[in-house]
């Protein structure tokens, strides 16, 4: 059983977002699977096997199971590729997992250096009001909030409220939400859209690069923007960047990733 340190959504290591890759062949307990979650004490760590056209995918963070993960499907999709494990003349790779089925496109000839695109389902927020404590706890004004099925999404004023944000996570933890997503417009010509994701309640204060946020991301500065593919940045301490594409009801992710250290597990999952 083979366990790898990715970091997704970037070109260099040490950037983008760490996951953990954990290969089975048949998942162990829930139990087993949390309590090495919290051992790597990364944001994900994604544990897969392989099924009938293709792999079961689960991820954790080191406080509970997620029901849907961006950057660790790509960090588990470049595993799989690089490591040999799917043939270098197999370009899609189809997961099954707690949000359906997702897939992972790889783009590009050579083996060793190429992108990946994720299609994800869509998760557009709608206009909400903000719940009690949710501004005060980031300390800023919104000009927009909207809820998806997973977060609340806010808008604020521009880039420097943005990266000046120190929130409040004891009462950040209080909003009833899977995370809270900031964005703001960019300025720097590279990319359309800034962003960054909070989410205390599934034991992470910052996410460095959130994939599954871009689906919501997406379709709302697709709406303001006027089109359907745009580079985004998340800027975090670690920082990372993704083209996003949105298909109907669908949302494309593409991004690169790099494996920082490959081991064999010493223990017998239980």
């Amino acid at each position: 059983m083979n366990l790898f340190q990715v970091d997704a959504f970037t070109s260099e290591p040490f950037a983008g977002n760490p996951a953990a890759v954990c290969l089975l062949d048949a998942f162990p307990s829930d139990a087993w699977l949390m309590s090495f979650a919290g051992e790597m004490n990364l944001s994900e760590t994604a544990f897969a096997h392989p099924v009938e056209d293709g792999f079961a995918l689960r991820w954790f963070t080191p406080g509970l199971e997620v029901d849907l993960c961006g950057h660790a499907t790509l960090a588990t999709a470049h595993t799989l590729w690089t490591e040999g494990v799917v043939s270098a003349e197999t370009d899609v790779i189809r997961f099954s997992t707690r949000s359906g089925d997702v897939f992972a496109h790889r783009e590009g000839a050579d083996h060793t250096s190429f992108t990946i695109r994720l299609d994800f389902p869509s998760t557009p927020a709608v206009p909400a009001s903000p719940p009690e404590g949710l501004l005060p706890a980031l300390g800023t004004t919104a000009e927009h909030i909207g809820r998806s099925k997973f977060d609340y999404l806010v808008h604020v004023a521009g880039p420097e409220v943005l990266r000046s944000l120190t929130p409040d996570f004891v009462e950040l933890d209080k909003v009833d939400a899977r995370g809270i997503i900031v964005t703001s417009g960019s300025d720097d010509d590279r990319y359309d859209f800034l962003s960054r994701f909070f989410c205390p309640a599934v034991s992470i204060n910052e996410d460095p690069v959130t994939g599954s946020a871009h689906c919501c991301l997406t379709p709302y500065w697709s709406n303001r923007l006027g089109k359907t593919e745009m580079h985004a940045y998340q800027a975090s301490a670690r920082g990372g960047e993704l083209m996003v594409r949105l298909v109907g009801d669908r949302v494309h992710l593409i991004g690169s990733a790099r494996t920082i250290f490959r081991s064999v597990l010493s223990i017998v999952p239980k």
